[in-house]
């Protein structure tokens, strides 16, 4: 149960506030989560600290965490595919309050959005009182406490080389069961990442999908995600230009 809110007007005060016990970070508000087991849980609402920043320098495009996934869909510095995966993300109406910041902190286990950030191998800022790390975004999904008493400030990607996204659903409006983004960056180097075969977006060696042990559910069972998993991969690296060689 959420008790308290505050709503800082600097960084330094959010993360004064953030270190504290039983706190949880809102960034657009679209999905709040209280402390488990906390009956004095406090929101600190990072909406007045700006963090909306987006440029690229060298090739590097680094995106304000307070950045609504409106703006990534709007941005033409923004990766086509990751506009379109920033879109599909939520409807219209949610894309203009949430940011990329909370999907980050959120970790949608089917977020395509999250998906194609890994495949373009994008690191995260978090800064906490007195200092900051990076970490990649495969590290904090494989780890949520990295991101323990910190803010998350901004996601940082090489804007450049070629990706594809394949997806299978219900419906054309569905949330996919099974959704692939492959990318080959400007040194050939090819990532393919993955939704729908684990507890979180993955990366996956392109060799080694049999090796998959995607959970059940009414949607499909592992075998039948597993063989979307190869299919799909499949079809996105035939979409890039050698993408099926490593």
């Amino acid at each position: 149960m959420i008790t308290k809110y505050y709503r800082p007007s600097t960084l330094e005060e959010a993360l004064a506030l953030v270190a504290r016990e039983n706190t949880v970070v809102l960034g657009g508000g679209t999905v709040v989560t209280a402390v488990r087991g906390g009956s004095d849980t406090e929101a600190v609402d990072l909406q007045s600290l700006g963090l909306v920043d987006m440029g690229v320098d060298t090739g590097v495009l680094r995106i304000g965490s307070m950045c609504r996934l409106s703006d990534l869909v709007a941005s033409p510095i923004v990766p086509d595919i990751l506009r379109d995966l920033a879109r599909r993300e939520a409807p219209n109406t949610l894309r203009n309050a949430a940011t990329i910041g909370g999907t980050i902190g959120t970790a949608d286990p089917e977020s395509q959005l999250l998906t194609g950030l890994l495949a373009f191998d994008s690191s995260v800022d978090i800064s906490r009182v007195g200092s900051s790390t990076v970490h990649t975004l495969d590290a904090i999904l494989g780890d949520s406490s990295l991101l323990n008493g910190g803010v998350i400030t901004a996601v940082s990607f090489a804007a450049t080389g070629v990706a594809t996204a394949e997806r299978t659903g219900r419906t054309p409006m569905d949330t996919p069961i099974v959704s692939v983004v492959a990318r080959r960056n400007a040194d050939g180097v090819l990532a393919v990442a993955i939704a729908g075969v684990a507890d979180r977006p993955v990366i996956v060696d392109p060799d080694r999908i049999g090796d998959l042990d995607p959970p059940s559910d009414f949607r499909g069972s592992s075998a039948y995600r597993s063989a979307l998993a190869s299919i799909l991969t499949q079809r996105a690296l035939v979409a890039i230009p050698g993408g099926g060689s490593s």
